[in-house]
């Protein structure tokens, strides 16, 4: 009985071993599985991984107050005399603010000023783009945003410098007639140069060579010429050296009684598309107001509302 007895205690000894040997296996091995699962969930992901910096700047300017008083009195003249009625309540250089429900996203103001031959407005206009993409950054969000704007207002690409380089002609490409005759001699075309020379010219020549040579352009076509190469300088076109890029459109409308160029002026700096309006009306219907002194002016703020852009 007591072999009996020791017997049945070792078996239970062991049985209780080998069950508590499995048991420890089991909560090793959740333990592992467990731990590789939250490696895994603390691992970070794709998004994670390509998420996109935030933009450059995080607020805006005071709009109304961004404008120098200097600049506004001369993109605004005649507005010293209406500042100087006494019916006036507030200076016109104040401006009115543009009604926006966040200003930390989108502001505004606007002037205006008269004179007897019609009236000057002017108008600048902040927006801070924020993407909602985390692959996509504010400044990238914000280049598509003014390329898409450039592209409804139909301005023409930016030239490539390579594209607008010409090379010189080859003098043997050029395909200008040899000098000397089909024979070799060269007499033909002295002959020809001789006759030239000593031919009359047509009736009339001479006395147009005394007034005026018939070559020269006349007024008229000078101007006209002017005119065409202005047109081209000015023309709506992208504009460098003014923020990361910028553009210009010029356009003129006439009325029955009335004229106005509106001149809009459009540039981003990082994550911030800013957009200057000028336009002139002019009671003037036969002058129409000068496309060159608008857009300096133009150009010449938008300069300026750059520096206002501050770094949080």
């Amino acid at each position: 009985m007591q072999r009996r007895a020791t017997s049945y205690a070792r078996h239970a000894a062991r049985t209780a071993l080998s069950i508590a040997l499995l048991g420890a296996l089991g909560t090793a091995a959740c333990t592992s599985s467990s731990s590789t699962a939250d490696e895994e969930d603390a691992a970070p992901g794709p998004s994670a991984s390509t998420s996109a910096p935030p933009g450059k700047y995080r607020t805006l300017p005071e709009p109304c107050g961004a404008v120098p008083l200097g600049t506004l009195k001369e993109m605004l003249p005649g507005a010293d005399d209406e500042d100087e009625e006494p019916e006036a309540t507030s200076s016109p250089y104040e401006g009115e603010a543009r009604v926006t429900y966040d200003t930390d996203r989108r502001v505004g103001c606007r002037w205006k000023s008269e004179d007897t031959l019609g009236s000057h407005r002017l108008s600048v206009d902040f927006e801070r783009v924020v993407s909602y993409d985390p692959a996509v950054s504010d400044d990238d969000q914000a280049a598509t945003l003014f390329e898409r704007r450039a592209n409804a207002a139909d301005i023409p690409p930016p030239l490539d410098e390579s594209e607008d380089s010409e090379e010189a002609p080859d003098p043997e490409d050029s395909g200008s007639p040899s000098s000397e005759s089909p024979g070799g001699d060269g007499k033909a075309s002295e002959s020809a140069g001789d006759s030239g020379r000593d031919s009359d010219p047509p009736d009339g020549e001479k006395e147009s060579d005394e007034e005026g040579s018939p070559s020269e352009e006349s007024p008229d076509e000078a101007t006209e010429d002017a005119e065409e190469e202005d047109g081209e300088t000015l023309a709506p076109r992208h504009l460098d050296d003014l923020g990361d890029t910028a553009y210009v459109d010029d356009a003129l409308e006439t009325g029955d009684a009335s004229v106005h160029r509106d001149i809009t002026l459009v540039f981003r700096t990082a994550n911030v598309i800013a957009t200057v309006k000028y336009t002139r009306w002019s009671t003037e219907d036969t002058r129409a107001p000068d496309s060159r002194e608008l857009q300096d002016r133009a150009v010449s703020l938008a300069d300026q509302l750059t520096g206002t852009l501050k770094e949080d």
